[in-house]
């Protein structure tokens, strides 16, 4: 009897572990598992003691993209398999065929097809989840039991929590530092709360909150003292002695007695300029200033064998060197201070989220730990989960936690009435950036006795997986622990199922991995690997896709072959440098490419840059300098030619800003999306980047940014909130899935992707062209986090012990990383492999990186060369070779010949036009009367019409002198609704704020004459009472007051001429006034009111008008200002506002309403009349019979004049 594949075999009881290597089939396991626990399959032996529905098995992966793959994968094997079952035939499939056999009787094996079929239909209930979901729901779910509050609300941004703790933190403990203090924290790079938080933040959560820490205060101020005597006695020194020091200098460059490397000669000038900067008491914290003090100390300096006789007698060497060697003695009082400040944070974060109800994503986790830790209530939590779940299969469990694993323990480890299935694979553990823990994963393997393992390949031809195998094989021999753990994880070579197809180049069978090896006699520098490598891929990668134009490169099976395409070829690159390098060489060669990354955020990008400026710019429109940085920032790319035009031309220049000011109220009543794709149009920026090489990549950053502000808005107050948030979102760089770049092409492209983002994904070709790339860890820069003796250690003080465990984990992450990225692809590897060298050294530092590890071990290369050492590995499944030489090759795109079909044929019928109008459309024969998109369209329409003759001799002054126009008329405008917007009474009790954009506005447009009359003027237009009939109020006497009210109601073929004649019947009856536009409005109506405002149970509409009607105050008598609302129409404006007000109020009071009682009428507020007889103001009130005709009129049918 042949033995049964792993998915039959495992018992489904018990605490297990699943190591599956890449390509084994991790997901294809768990979802026959699923099945199994479905059905109840596998008797008491094998099987669960019950079988269980979707609700009742935990299934926790780490990503919510995987969950929902999960989901999926797992519904369609429970449809097929309850297909299977129905039918009750014989598949093909292994593990459907093993389940059938276990079920012959047919009565059972119906049944249990329906079982599986119900289960697939309610996976919608699934408990699959993401470690931080399970959690948040248990902690609600079990809300009594665990300790936590019921309406517990998420904080997305634990970055601003924490910032805000460590600036109480600077306020509560450093301020109480003496000023004496102060270089010291500077020269310990600590000179504010977010340089502190920066060192603490690595801290926070693994230093233990508690006051036994100690003094940071007492131990800073014993240090202080001695330490500023050191400082200023070598300032003393340089001071008398740098010019000594540069004559010395001089003469030593010129004799050659310093050591080349460290002194170059275009170098040291701006060494001994630090120098002198540190003199006169500049802070020499920064790299360049640290290493002048550290090149020019007397334990530094660095002589030549000619010049060890020449050193300078010169005090200020020895000073420095004292300098130095008491900032390393004085470390341990930064790092008490580093350490008590993560505690303090920690502790004050804590409390914040307590005093406000909400959690951060790690407090999930930590929360449930807790409550499952409490002695209390943890055991009675712990077996209410275990009910609600008996079982549990932790996938990717290689990037687990202590948190996580601890989670999982105290639910079910020695539990043997459950099930704790655990399936990862230590060698693709690579997130430690995300705080995944490798050694806790070996030591969950060491307290599982049952361990299981999945040795066959389901994704890669016979020949990659040789190839991969063959590597690591190489590798164990080379080294004896290829994956730097100690032995605890070692390479385990799989088999291959293999493929039904081969890959063919250039019409010959081709699988495997090819090494490109460069035999320089010299280490090349990290640079030019890069550039050499990126093209000799490039080339190459155009070389295949011309092969598969021709015809001869591609995928053959039994149907032919099936050409490449440039969506089959990844290129796996580290960081946005490399994937940089990539995507240029391969536009050169004419070559389309994508770039895919886990890491990179789009606020980091250009884009982000540009949109703070152009965000800053809308903002406030009255700031010219902000305009203008806008308009030259990449994304809107103004040419310099017209900004300079504009800078020339005062009436363009202010239709600019007008521009801008258009968008400010988009913003404020649409939102931030709109606006800006608003923006984006207006400036055609789409268009243009279409046109250049990384257009895509910068407009899908702009729409992603778009995006993730209008999110932000809703909860940020106001425009100025928003910009902040945009400001320190880029500072910080964006932390967040929902920040990291987006695809932007699902085109047919090559991907370039990052080694990260690649796992778990597969490509049949595949280019790794610099894994002989490195970054080794910096001692210089703490803190280092590494482990010793199995326990996780975060060294604020590291020695060379630290910085060599530290580095030593950096090389088998990169080991790990580099498994990961050679087991993506299916048919073929290219690896560029070089001896490289870092910085100005000479060294070959190949063996420090984990190709050159894996190959030649941690001796490196003898003499004979990189090929000749790596000539035993070449066989059928590896190729040795040198790069392509001629790597200019450019990629010449198939012609897709497509058979003309001629033009398409139109059958329908037309529509009619249907369009949306405001009110100025009305009084517009030959214009284009689309509405606008916000009312400055309307307002410009209807500004100062041509005035009515005066008498010249009168001298206009105040307000009557104020410039005439549109423009002035809207700033006018703008200052009322602004005032509005802030509450009129509220206005004047903060008069200041309104001066200042008086005063700004003013300046924009060089009228700052005007200012004083524009001051007393707007104090004016709020006090002055206008009349509505047999009363009177003033703006700042208004309790209920809505600015700017936007309506849009339909108008479905609706005759002007009969709307014409209705308001010529109702208002001023007989008097002259032009006709309106002989059309039909057939779509929408739209409009805004500048003011809806309720007065003694009434409520109406009212308007500002800024037309000049004479020279004085006694221009302003009602009749002009009656005669002016009738020449320009602005009856035909309110009876329609009237009939928006009406239908609002009949919508929103009900059978309540009463037109008669409820419906006040109309003000039209004369700007430059406040003075005159009648206040500025006509008040009108139309007969209701002229509002419920219109209310009529607009009803959707024809309305054809008579």
């Amino acid at each position: 009897m042949s033995e049964l594949p792993l998915p039959l075999a495992f018992p489904l009881h018990g605490t297990r572990l699943i190591e599956a290597s890449a390509g084994t089939g991790k997901t294809f396991t768990l979802a026959a598992l699923y099945l199994r626990l479905v059905l109840g399959h596998g008797g008491d032996a094998r099987g669960f003691a019950r079988p269980l529905l979707p609700p009742e098995i935990l299934v926790v992966t780490f990503t919510e993209a995987a969950t929902e793959e999960l989901r999926q994968r797992i519904r369609d094997r429970l449809a097929q398999a309850a297909r299977a079952f129905v039918d009750g035939q014989a598949t093909g499939d292994p593990i459907l065929d093993g389940l059938l056999a276990d079920y012959p009787d047919d009565d059972e094996r119906r049944a249990a097809g329906q079982r599986l079929d119900a289960a697939a239909q309610w996976m919608d209930e699934a408990a699959i989840y993401t470690i931080h979901g399970f959690c948040n729901r248990m902690l609600k779910q079990h809300a009594f039991d665990s300790g936590s509050l019921f309406n517990l609300e998420l904080n997305e941004d634990a970055g601003e929590e924490q910032f805000q703790a460590a600036c109480d933190y600077w306020r509560t403990v450093i301020r109480r530092f003496p000023a004496a203090a102060a270089p010291g924290l500077r020269a310990a790079g600590l000179d504010g709360p977010q340089a502190l938080l920066a060192a603490a933040r690595p801290l926070i959560g693994h230093v233990q909150a508690d006051d036994a820490l100690p003094e940071p205060v007492a131990l800073w101020l014993d240090t202080v003292g001695p330490q500023q005597a050191l400082e200023q006695q070598a300032r003393q020194a340089l001071s008398e002695e740098l010019p000594a020091l540069r004559a010395w200098v001089a003469e030593a460059l010129d004799q050659g007695w310093l050591h080349g490397a460290t002194y170059k000669a275009d170098k040291v000038p701006a060494m001994l300029d630090q120098l002198a900067a540190y003199a006169e008491g500049f802070p020499a914290t920064g790299k360049d200033a640290l290493k002048a003090l550290g090149n020019f100390s007397s334990g530094g300096l660095r002589l030549n064998k000619k010049g060890l006789d020449q050193r300078p007698d010169l005090t200020c060497l020895d000073a420095l060197q004292r300098v130095l060697e008491s900032r390393e003695d004085n470390a341990a009082p930064r790092t008490a201070l580093i350490r008590h400040a993560a505690a303090w944070i920690e502790r004050r974060v804590a409390m914040m989220r307590r005093q406000t109800a909400t959690m951060g994503f790690d407090d999930m986790l930590t929360r449930l730990r807790d409550a499952l830790a409490d002695p209390a209530n943890g055991p009675r939590l712990a077996r209410v989960i275990r009910e609600q779940f008996p079982v549990a299969l932790i996938d990717e469990f290689q990037d687990t936690d202590p948190v996580q694993y601890g989670i999982f323990a105290a639910l079910y480890a020695d539990q043997p009435d459950t099930g704790w299935f655990m399936i990862g694979d230590p060698k693709q553990a690579i997130y430690a950036f995300r705080g995944a823990d490798v050694h806790t994963y070996l030591q969950a393997r060491q307290a599982t006795h049952s361990q299981h393992t999945l040795g066959r390949n389901f994704r890669s031809a016979e020949a990659m997986v040789e190839a991969v195998n063959r590597l690591f094989e190489h590798g164990e021999e080379q080294t004896g622990d290829v994956f730097l753990m100690d032995g605890a994880i070692r390479f385990e070579a799989v088999s291959a199922k293999g493929r039904k197809d081969h890959l063919e180049i250039d019409g010959q069978p081709r699988a495997g991995a090819v090494l490109w090896v460069e035999d320089s006699a010299a280490p090349v520098s990290s640079g030019a690997y890069r550039q050499h490598q990126a093209a000799c891929c490039a080339g190459e990668i155009a070389r295949l896709l011309n092969g598969a134009a021709a015809g001869n490169t591609g995928f053959r099976d039994g149907q032919g072959l099936r050409p490449l395409r440039s969506e089959h070829i990844a290129v796996l690159v580290r960081n946005r440098t490399e994937a940089a390098a990539i995507r240029e060489a391969l536009a050169r060669r004419n070559v389309r490419s994508v770039y895919l990354s886990d890491r990179d955020s789009v606020y980091a990008t250009a884009e982000a840059f540009d949109l703070l400026r152009l965000l800053d710019a809308c903002a406030t429109p009255e700031a010219d300098a902000k305009v203008r940085g806008a308009l030259a920032c990449a994304t809107l790319a103004f040419p310099f030619a017209e900004l300079d035009a504009l800078n020339r031309d005062e009436r363009r220049w202010e239709a600019m800003v007008d521009r801008f000011h258009g968008y400010r109220r988009q913003w404020q009543r649409q939102g931030v999306l709109p606006m800006l794709r608003t923006l984006l149009l207006d400036f055609s920026v789409p268009e243009r980047l279409s046109r250049s090489l990384s257009g895509e990549r910068s407009l899908t950053n702009l729409l992603h940014l778009a995006e993730l502000l209008q999110q932000a808005a809703g909860h940020l107050d106001g425009e100025q909130a928003l910009l902040r948030h945009l400001a320190e979102t880029v500072e910080d760089g964006g932390p967040g899935d929902e920040a990291v770049l987006r695809l932007e092409s699902d085109d047919d492209r090559v991907r370039v992707i990052t080694l990260h983002k690649s796992k778990g994904l597969e490509y049949p070709l595949v280019f790794l062209p610099f894994p002989c790339a490195f970054q080794p860890v910096d001692g210089n820069r703490p803190p280092l986090l590494y482990h010793r003796d199995g326990q996780r250690r975060i060294d604020l003080e590291p020695d060379r012990e630290a910085v060599a465990l530290a580095d030593r984990e950096r090389l088998a992450e990169d080991m790990r990383l580099l498994y990961v990225g050679l087991t993506r692809a299916q048919y073929q590897c290219w690896l560029g492999v070089a001896p490289v060298k870092r910085g100005n050294g000479k060294r070959n530092q190949l063996p420090e990186s984990a190709l050159g590890r894996l190959l030649f071990g941690a001796d490196g290369v003898a003499d004979d060369g990189l090929s000749a050492a790596l000539a035993p590995l070449a066989g059928d499944a590896i190729r040795v070779e040198p790069p392509p030489a001629d790597n200019d090759v450019t990629h010449r795109p198939a012609e897709r010949a497509r058979p003309w079909r001629g033009a398409a044929h139109f059958a329908g019928r037309a529509g009619e036009t249907w369009w949306i109008a405001s009110y100025s459309a009305l009084k517009q024969v030959d214009e284009d009367a689309l509405a606008p998109a916000d009312p400055r369209g309307d307002q410009l329409a209807e500004a100062d019409p041509a005035p009515t003759a005066v008498d010249d001799d009168v001298e206009p002054q105040g307000i009557h002198a104020f410039p005439r126009g549109a423009l002035p008329g809207l700033l006018l405008h703008d200052l009322l609704e602004q005032a509005g917007r802030d509450g009129f009474a509220a206005t004047l009790a903060r008069p200041e704020e309104l001066d200042r954009r008086v005063g700004e506005a003013l300046a924009a447009r060089h009228w700052q004459d005007h200012d004083a009359v524009l001051r007393d003027w707007w104090r004016d237009a709020l006090t002055t009472p206008f009349g509505l009939g047999d009363t009177a109020v003033s703006l700042d006497q208004l309790d209920v007051a809505v600015p700017e009210l936007e309506f849009l109601f339909p108008a479905r073929r609706v005759s002007v001429e009969a709307l014409d004649a209705l308001i010529r019947t109702h208002i001023a009856p007989g008097r002259p006034r032009p006709r309106l536009a002989a059309d039909t409005l057939n779509g929408m109506l739209k409009g805004f009111i500048d003011l809806v405002f309720e007065h003694q149970g009434r409520y109406y509409v009212l308007d500002y008008k800024s037309n000049w009607l004479g020279p004085d105050d006694a221009a302003y008598t009602r009749e002009a200002m009656t005669e002016a609302v009738l020449e320009s129409r602005y009856e035909v404006q309110y009876a329609l506002y009237l009939l928006a007000l009406h239908r609002l109020l009949r919508a929103r009071l009900g059978d309540g309403y009463r037109p008669d009682r409820h419906l006040g009428g109309a003000v039209y507020v004369f700007l430059r009349g406040l003075a005159g007889p009648d206040a500025g103001a006509v008040f009108e009130r139309p007969p209701t019979e002229l509002i419920e005709a219109l209310d009529q009129l607009f009803v959707p049918g024809d309305h054809h004049a008579g």
